[in-house]
């Protein structure tokens, strides 16, 4: 590992915690993409389906899999929307944000493995995206770096 590239260190740290994060989370019926989606609900409340997949830059049948999953597990609701009967829209139930809870500890488990000090290693993670994001001029890119939806 002396000898490898940086890219390569940091792609294969986040397989790794994405690893071992995933089998955490089994155990609460969670994987790494069902917590994203529940992370946006708690922080922004309750949206479509295709909102959500927007915000998360998926497609709209990759979000309706990893939602089918988590209303499988109780952590969301989807109602119909008054206003658009050909949508969803998506809400956490109380099951979901105790799962947001959860999620974070393991996160934070996960980490704690390692002999770093994970809240350095977020502001250090946080400063390359900004600073990679900031070279580029789309506005897909810089939305990335900041979490806002696209569009």
């Amino acid at each position: 590992m002396d000898h490898w590239p940086t890219g390569r260190l940091l792609s294969t740290a986040a397989r790794l915690v994405e690893h071992s994060w995933n089998e955490k989370l089994g155990a609460i019926g969670l994987t790494h993409a069902g917590v994203i989606a529940i992370e946006v609900l708690a922080a922004q409340g309750p949206m479509t389906q295709a909102q959500l997949a927007q915000y998360v830059r998926v497609q709209a049948q990759t979000m309706g899999k990893t939602l089918s999953r988590l209303e499988t597990h109780g952590h969301i609701a989807r109602v119909r929307s008054t206003s658009d009967r050909r949508s969803h829209v998506v809400s956490l139930t109380d099951r979901g944000r105790e799962a947001v809870t959860a999620a974070v500890e393991m996160e934070r488990s996960v980490l704690a493995a390692a002999s770093i000090d994970p809240d350095v290693l977020r502001q250090e993670l946080q400063a390359v995206v900004r600073e990679l994001a900031s070279q580029f001029s789309s506005p897909e890119v810089k939305a990335l770096a900041d979490g806002s939806p696209v569009g």
